[in-house]
């Protein structure tokens, strides 16, 4: 894939974008065939190959350059912010409202942030899209809330120019380090939430809710992890990790018995349990805690786990706890296969079954991998 910004040197963020995709997958598959061949000899499903291009439904745009002249793109301490507001990796309906948002920044006098000065006010753009509906939501990252007055009294003029915003909000984020966004979201317009069709099934995305940026194959990982649920029909499923409920509503009407979806975020059970409400699925029931404490707090293990952990992977209480349960399976879906593989080796009482990677990620070394893992006949319980 040709991407201008790559070629002229100001975007690196696609490391494997001179390989040919084809070879991208196959590397990627045999690298993480090789990170879980100690475990056993089992078959991997063919991967769930991306569109080379026009992929993501989020952009995440650093701001910088002038009022009247801003960048939308890469930001660096150490030289010129970079544009990249052409990058392939947008679709259409997402890149065709970069110049209106640029029009917005210097009507409303939103003064981009200066990494190196520390001064200004609007750090980031995230703009996410349901490319199904068509339908958007703007966050604007602000320093301060200087400049929500100005944000506020313009923001009809923006909403003219991008009929299809649902949501806009302002997060505030005063600190000066790495992580994107504060604690503090301020709505300003439209609904609570970015309503993200993937087929039959809607989820809720709020403001602060996590969601891959590849929606085609997170429905596909969603799809397939059905499909197994369904093959084994468990008496009972946690899905731990379960951010705005993606694998549980999913996989619900597969389970015999109930279903339990453990998120930390109380913004993202909430979004899910609408889901539930809006699809009609009873015995489904979303909580507010923490992973390890919730699975280690006396609760009833139900035949199968799921388990959608952040890179770090699942822990080694949790893994601890889990070789030391009554559950039957555990459906791991992994975005870092390295931790993958050392949380397997921690639990090794149960076996791989089968694998598939998606890649969400293309022109990147990174992949998810969803794996079913079953306990060996001899330790069940």
């Amino acid at each position: 894939m040709y991407c201008p910004a790559h070629a002229q040197g100001r975007c690196r963020s696609c490391t494997l974008i001179e390989q040919p995709y084809e070879r991208q997958l196959a590397d990627k598959q045999a690298h993480c065939a090789a990170l879980l061949a100690p475990f056993g000899d089992f078959p991997w499903l063919p991967p769930a190959q991306s569109a080379p291009q026009g992929f993501r439904n989020k952009a995440k745009m650093g701001v910088a350059g002038s009022v009247d002249a801003p960048v939308l793109g890469v930001l660096s301490p150490q030289g010129p912010a970079h544009d990249l507001s052409d990058c392939p990796l947008y679709p259409e309906a997402l890149a065709r409202h970069f110049p209106a948002l640029r029009e917005f920044i210097t009507l409303a006098r939103l003064t981009p942030y200066d990494l190196s000065t520390r001064r200004g006010e609007l750090k980031y753009l995230l703009l996410t899209l349901c490319e199904q509906s068509g339908r958007l939501m703007l966050r604007f990252v602000l320093r301060s809330t200087e400049a929500l007055p100005r944000l506020r009294k313009h923001l009809p003029q923006l909403l003219c120019a991008i009929p299809e915003l649902t949501l806009v909000s302002a997060n505030l984020q005063p600190e000066h380090k790495a992580v994107l966004e504060g604690e503090q979201e301020i709505h300003l317009y439209g609904e609570e939430s970015l309503p993200m069709q993937l087929g039959e099934i809607t989820l809720h995305l709020r403001p602060k809710s996590f969601f891959q940026t590849h929606s085609t194959l997170a429905r596909e990982l969603y799809l397939t992890a059905r499909a197994w649920v369904g093959e084994l029909a468990p008496r009972g499923l946690w899905d731990l990790f379960c951010g705005v409920g993606g694998f549980a509503l999913h996989c619900a009407r597969e389970v015999q018995g109930p279903v339990t979806g453990i998120e930390i975020s109380a913004e993202a059970i909430a979004s899910a349990q609408r889901s539930a409400t809006e699809g009609g699925l009873s015995g489904l029931h979303f909580r507010a805690l923490d992973a390890t404490d919730f699975a280690r707090g006396g609760a009833d293990v139900p035949e199968l786990v799921l388990v959608n952990p952040p890179r770090r992977g699942i822990g080694d209480a949790l893994c601890d706890f889990l070789a030391a349960s009554p559950a039957r399976w555990v459906l791991y879906s992994s975005c870092n296969p390295e931790t993958l593989a050392r949380d397997i080796r921690r639990m090794r009482v149960f076996t791989p079954r089968k694998a598939r990677l998606f890649d969400l990620f293309p022109h990147t070394g990174h992949c998810e991998v969803l794996v079913l893992l079953e306990r060996a006949a001899r330790d069940i319980r």
